[in-house]
């Protein structure tokens, strides 16, 4: 079962009255991409949470926002930074003593000098909280991943009827080629007598050279990798593993089969067929670009 990869999922809960919210998003990506947005002080859990997200999200650019909200806001405390307000202190007492200074220092002094005091928020406990936060981004995840298997049961279906019209037009050219390649050589060959005439080349050689021609506007072997291709692509559509990035190697080159055909076959039908196909591929890899 295919997996877009684009998806979101998002849970709530609290920790000791806390409000903890997580969201999780994707969107595509050549391979995978991994951001995790939580506050400074929990940035400890970063390479815990990205390993959950891994197990989840094979491909594509995948944020994890976690934030604490309203409810029993954290505590805010204060801590005095005393070795600084020491040096403060002594470089007072030496002001006032080199200019013969009257007064003393006082609290108000050096309560005026703000970096000697921190302001933090009260820690929580952090075994409970990470308890909490895994179990909310497992949950996100999971919606994630319910989100982004029900676009990929879209995008399945809507490949595989691309790969069925793909199919019928690869039979169409293939219906075409003998009336093609027959058609060439008689024209050819009607072309050559007409200049050549009578004392022209002996008939057999001038069999094999139109032969030859013929051949190089042949495009058997251009169809049969075409259609091996499909079968893989078809194949591959089965799995449950990602294959995004093999869709993307097995349309390349199709897109090159289908343009030897167009360059060889001197047939404006199937030249038509070749625009057909053209067309149907893009619009696969346009899907193909959010298969996970």
């Amino acid at each position: 079962m295919l997996k877009s990869m684009t998806g979101f999922g998002k849970r709530e809960g609290t920790c000791h009255g806390l409000a903890v919210a997580v969201e999780v998003r994707s969107v595509n990506h050549r391979f995978r991409e991994i951001v995790i947005r939580m506050p400074k002080g929990d940035l400890k859990w970063e390479e815990e949470l990205k390993a959950l997200v891994a197990r989840k999200c094979r491909r594509g650019r995948i944020e994890l926002f976690v934030a604490y909200g309203k409810g029993n806001e954290r505590g805010k405390h204060v801590t005095l930074d005393r070795p600084l307000a020491r040096l403060y202190h002594g470089a007072l007492e030496d002001l006032r003593r080199d200019f013969r200074l009257g007064g003393g220092i006082d609290i108000e002094l050096l309560a005026s000098f703000r970096e000697i005091f921190r302001v933090a928020e009260t820690p929580i406990d952090d075994k409970h909280m990470n308890q909490v936060v895994r179990r909310l981004v497992s949950g996100a995840l999971t919606d994630l991943d319910h989100m982004r298997s029900k676009e990929g049961k879209t995008l399945q279906g809507d490949i595989a009827k691309r790969l069925k019209a793909v199919r019928a037009i690869h039979q169409s050219i293939q219906r075409r080629l003998p009336l093609v390649v027959k058609g060439l050589h008689e024209r050819m060959r009607a072309r050559v007598q007409a200049l050549v005439g009578s004392t022209g080349e002996p008939e057999a050689r001038l069999d094999k050279e139109l032969a030859l021609f013929a051949d190089r506007c042949d495009v058997t072997e251009e169809l049969i990798r075409f259609r091996s291709h499909g079968a893989q692509f078809e194949e591959m559509l089965k799995r449950r593993e990602p294959v995004g990035r093999q869709f993307d190697f097995l349309l390349q080159e199709m897109g090159r089969e289908v343009n030897t055909i167009g360059s060889k076959a001197n047939d404006a039908e199937i030249s038509k067929h070749v625009i057909q196909l053209k067309s149907e591929l893009e619009k696969i890899r346009e899907q193909v670009q959010n298969v996970e």
